[in-house]
């Protein structure tokens, strides 16, 4: 494929078909969803299945890839897995346009990763379950909003984090479900202290713990691990 020959430069032609191999599922389109998906493609990521059952808001314009004034109104999973094929026209894009819950029985071991971008912490809290009890390799978006200072995101267990509210909240649940470790991306930074129940969001933030949470899966995946 020629739109990876520079990423070939830098990983290799055996790279390329590992990262062409590999299955990944990502649940969550939004701010930090829609932009993990996107690098994932761009690197050469061969299957990838989406998952989320919102559609696009005016107040998602600020910080989501794939929002734009011209698709408010249309549900993520399809105008993202539009934008991924334009990308790479080859790539196998599963959307899946609902919400993540036990029952929906969608993991199995065909994936080799299992990306979460989910921001209800009940839903949450049952992929990251789901995950572990079939073992198969997760990692887990944690609190992108209320900040807007440098972003300095992290690859950390779960247990090793501070400074995030939702860190905090799905530990907890995590330790009753009998889970004492699990990879997150969080970062060091304390949020903002906003007068309403509504969170703040800047552009830049969602898109930087994207792209660590993209890192992390394209690096453990060209180390086969």
């Amino acid at each position: 494929m020629d739109f990876l020959s520079r990423t070939e430069l830098l990983v290799g032609n055996d790279g390329i078909k590992k990262l062409n191999k590999s299955n990944i599922i990502l649940f969550g389109c939004g701010g930090v969803g829609g932009y993990v998906a996107e690098m994932l493609v761009r690197s050469g990521i061969g299957k990838i299945t989406i998952v989320d059952f919102d559609k696009i808001d005016v107040s998602n314009i600020n910080r989501q890839v794939i929002a734009l004034h011209s698709n408010i109104g249309k549900y993520k999973v399809d105008v993202l897995k539009e934008r991924l094929l334009d990308i790479n026209p080859m790539c196998d894009v599963t959307a899946l346009n609902l919400r993540y819950q036990k029952q929906c029985k969608i993991l199995n071991n065909d994936f080799d990763f299992v990306i979460d971008a989910i921001d209800s912490v009940k839903d949450k809290v049952d992929l990251i379950c789901e995950a572990h009890n079939l073992k198969l390799n997760i990692v887990s978006a944690m609190g992108a909003g209320n900040r807007c200072d440098i972003p300095e995101f992290v690859v950390e267990d779960i247990f090793k984090t501070y400074n995030d509210g939702l860190a905090k909240v799905v530990r907890k649940k995590l330790r009753e479900n009998n889970i004492n470790k699990h990879t997150c991306v969080f970062t060091k930074s304390l949020p903002q202290n906003i007068e309403q129940n509504t969170i703040g969001s800047i552009a830049y933030y969602p898109a930087m713990c994207g792209c660590v949470i993209s890192s992390y899966v394209i690096n453990k995946i060209l180390k086969g691990d």
